[in-house]
């Protein structure tokens, strides 16, 4: 019974403040972190991390993707491939520069610091589609740019984790094997078996799934894939996230896409999504505020500067706006559930000081918890501007 009053107050709580965002025209999403933060160890410490909840919020997570996936214009992804890859991989190496001098600054050793800067080069997307969204600006050629770089960047990510924890001796297994370039294969393979999946199976899986005369056979089925491209992304090193993404867009090509849509989005939205959202503020506590202060306040700031500076100044070298330029900058902001599987391999394997750690963590919701403040603001610029 522990759990489920636990979970009666995460709902209740994201429900409630999330309504209090939505009266004053901002996103639901930022009140359904913050009930993260007032219910856990930073306030009322009324819920505490736990296995469960993190259960919960992982399998929200993953259908918060799925459901972007179907969402998602896959010819809009197509065309903006190109500044995609530019915005993640620019996305991905200004942090690691930026953040890993600053983290010298402070007294890191070298390879300390260069671990800090791939903590916070990856980005989590899962918080920037919910306010799209919510805006009506997923299917815009903004949304679609910071769809495409997410996924990119999430690949790039990985490859420098596994590069780092390969070349320096220090990290644990990131892969399949302990051969950085066996690893790579594997990931090369996985993603020819999402082409085969996306172009052949995934249709006649779904038909499959339609002659079945079961309740919600096609959604079920759906899940089936996509829950397994997830566990298999998982499975060579990548991140879950990706799987459900491009499960996602495999069903999207389908014309049972509608179904599922509305099915999962009835499922995902009405429990597990605002778990992951309240699971992300759990974990802010502010016991290392006040000693580490100057250390928290420069991540921050670099933090926040380094991707959108990545994402504005990529996307306006291709031709867009400086209002579509702000609202990449700012959609890629979010650091989320990926810095934090990262920083947890880094302390699982000491490859930066214990002591920094909380700092981390708090500089990682920091930013998480800022990004859609700082995304809205920028649509609302740009809805005003035209």
């Amino acid at each position: 019974m522990h759990f489920l009053g636990q979970l009666i107050l995460i709902l209740l709580v994201t429900t409630l403040l999330g309504q209090l965002f939505a009266r004053f025209n901002m996103p639901a999403v930022i009140g359904q972190l913050l009930s993260g933060i007032v219910l856990g160890p930073a306030i009322l410490d009324l819920v505490k991390p736990n296995e469960i909840v993190s259960l919960f919020s992982e399998f929200g997570v993953i259908l918060l993707m799925f459901l972007a996936g179907l969402e998602s214009d896959l010819n809009l992804l197509k065309k903006y491939f190109k500044l995609s890859f530019t915005v993640a991989t620019v996305g991905v190496i200004l942090p690691v520069v930026f953040m890993g001098l600053a983290s010298m600054a402070f007294g890191m050793k070298f390879l300390e610091a260069l671990f800090i800067g791939i903590v916070f080069a990856a980005t989590s997307v899962s918080i920037s589609v919910v306010v799209l969204q919510e805006a009506n600006q997923l299917h815009t050629r903004a949304g679609s740019a910071i769809l495409g770089a997410a996924v990119v960047d999430d690949i790039l990510a990985v490859i420098v984790l596994s590069l780092f924890t390969t070349f320096s001796h220090e990290g644990g297994k990131s892969g399949l094997t302990n051969n950085f370039f066996i690893n790579l294969v594997i990931e090369a393979v996985y993603f020819v078996a999402v082409w085969i999946i996306f172009k052949f199976i995934a249709p006649y899986f779904m038909k499959a799934a339609e002659k079945v005369e079961v309740n919600y056979s096609v959604v079920i089925g759906s899940l089936v894939l996509a829950l397994a491209m997830a566990w298999a992304a998982d499975f060579v090193g990548l991140s879950a996230v990706v799987g459900a993404f491009f499960g996602g867009l495999a069903i999207r090509q389908t014309p049972q896409y509608h179904e599922v849509e509305s099915s999962v989005s009835i499922i995902g939205y009405s429990i597990f999504i605002p778990v992951f959202f309240a699971d992300i503020g759990l974990s802010m506590t502010f016991a290392s505020l006040v000693k580490d202060i100057w250390f928290i306040l420069a991540m921050t700031v670099l933090a926040l500067l380094s991707k959108f500076w990545a994402g504005k100044y990529s996307s306006e070298a291709f031709g867009f706006s400086k209002e579509e330029g702000n609202i990449v900058g700012a959609g890629m902001i979010s650091r989320g559930e990926v810095a934090l599987i990262v920083a947890q391999i880094g302390i699982n394997h000491h490859l930066f000081p214990e002591d920094i750690y909380s700092s981390l963590i708090l500089v990682i919701i920091v930013t998480t918890v800022l990004s859609p403040f700082i995304l809205n603001y920028f649509i609302k610029k740009q809805v005003q501007a035209n």
